[in-house]
């Protein structure tokens, strides 16, 4: 019995061994299952993660908010915030098309005024006039489309525009900006006309040329002047910046001018009733500057006017002056009404080197020769139809619109200014050059489109700022 227990003992040592190997194994294996288990659960951590951050940006992304900034400028309205576009949902700076923003025919009212006169008193309760209006819906909201995106665009500009700017600079963000929220597509939708800046004694038709290095400063007086179009219905508006205080009887003297205007305007209203009321309200002001007063004067031969489809100026001139032409404004237009108040002479000038052109909406037909005007003109036609244009856009990649053109480069102008003189010399285009009065003086410029609708007239581009 001795001898036969030695091998049997071995056999159980090997079998305790070989389980205690298994139990190790199994050890190991549950201890490596353990590691894949934190490591599954650290992924789903971070999976949890990206999508908050995703959650984050998605929020971002549309926008909203509490306005808090103010404009760098003087005498915007008291309520006014630069980023006031995020309480529609806005994000900041402002890149969502207003179109995302408002379903079709929810874009906010204007300010509505009765239209002046005893004859117009039964309009605002009249069920005929409504029904007018009741037809021309779709059009007041592309009016009202227009209007929001330039006030939103504007309000970005107001955040931007402050002393060490320069203009170039400033002239593109505004103008990508209003591509960018009306959704540019050509001569559908976009810009009305080129962005002005023009400074101090220069009143009007200014924006830099290409190489044009020029900086705004705190002592200028810069007058900014933008449109938006949607099926060439064209938005007006314009303000004055400026930083120095000592420029405020200005700035509040041709804007008190400009609610004249508006208030004085009207269905069966004469035009030179409308230059009167305006006149008598700018020149009873006055500005005192470095020890001596000047008195401010409307800059007698700039003009308010009408606007027609794909035409800035319909025909119809709105004087600020007294006396002048006697026509009556009609039912249904629209007007664009603007007045310039000056320390200088009141009169305006063309000078300086032009960036503004357009071809005239009558155009004739004239035979070209030379094959770069044929050329530039075929550019024209389909790039900006009769909507103002600058040099700095056919300069641009897309030629002016990336929309009809792309933006490869292919449909930029080079060597192009012979070929422009040359439709401006045939009477195709129409050169607009800086309008300046007096070196040393100081323009300002304030201005409002308004639908003379048949119950009540319509200030589309009001807004809090203005």
């Amino acid at each position: 019995k001795a001898e036969s227990a030695g091998p049997g003992k071995k056999e159980d040592e090997e079998v305790k061994a070989s389980g205690e190997e298994e139990e190790e194994e199994e050890g190991e294996e549950e201890a490596e299952g353990g590691e894949e288990k934190e490591k599954r659960k650290k992924k789903k951590r971070k999976k949890k993660k990206k999508k908050k951050k995703k959650g984050a940006g998605a929020a971002a992304a549309k926008g909203g908010g509490t306005p808090s900034k103010r404009a760098h400028g003087r005498l915007l309205g008291p309520d006014s915030f630069t980023d006031s576009y995020l309480l529609a949902g806005q994000t900041e700076p402002p890149s969502i098309p207003v179109s995302e923003l408002f379903s079709g025919g929810s874009f906010p009212l204007g300010e509505i005024q009765e239209h002046p006169l005893e004859s117009n008193a039964a309009r605002m309760g009249s069920a005929e006039m409504r029904a007018r209006e009741r037809m021309q819906e779709n059009l007041y909201d592309k009016i009202r489309h227009a209007s929001e995106v330039h006030r939103q665009v504007r309000k970005y500009a107001q955040s931007i525009a402050k002393p060490g700017i320069k203009l170039t600079d400033m002239c593109a963000a505004i103008e990508d900006t209003n591509r960018r929220l009306v959704q540019e597509d050509g001569l559908t939708r976009g810009i009305g006309f080129p962005t002005g800046c023009s400074l101090n004694h220069v009143a009007a038709h200014y924006t830099p040329n290409p190489g044009d290095d020029t900086v705004l400063r705190y002592d200028d007086v810069m007058k900014i002047d933008f449109g938006t179009q949607i099926d060439g219905r064209i938005i007006d508006s314009a303000w004055t910046v400026a930083f120095n205080p000592r420029y405020d009887p200005l700035l509040t003297a041709v804007k008190d001018a400009t609610n004249t205007g508006v208030k004085a305007i009207g269905i069966d209203v004469r035009l030179c009733d409308v230059g009167e009321a305006i006149q008598e309200v700018m020149e009873s002001y006055e500005v005192e500057l470095d020890g001596k007063t000047y008195p401010v004067k409307c800059i007698r031969n700039l003009n308010g006017h009408s606007i027609g489809p794909y035409q800035i100026h319909a025909g119809k001139s709105v004087p600020i002056v007294k006396g002048g032409d006697e026509t009556k404004m009609e039912e249904d237009e629209i007007y664009a009404i603007e007045t310039f108040g000056t320390t200088g002479r009141g009169y305006i000038v063309e000078d300086l080197e032009c960036s503004h052109y357009m071809k005239n909406f009558h155009a004739p037909h004239v035979p070209l020769r030379l094959p770069r005007s044929k050329k530039l003109l075929s550019h024209i036609n389909r790039t900006f139809g009769t909507l103002a244009f600058c040099r700095r856009w056919l300069e641009r990649d897309d030629g002016g619109s990336a929309a009809v053109n792309g933006t490869d480069g292919t449909h930029r102008q080079e060597k192009y200014m012979g070929a422009l003189k040359n439709l401006c010399d045939v009477g195709i285009v129409q050169a607009y050059p800086p309008l300046v009065d007096i070196k040393g003086c100081y323009t300002a410029q304030y201005e409002h489109t308004v639908v003379l609708r048949p119950t009540c007239k319509e200030v589309v581009s009001r807004g809090d700022d203005y």
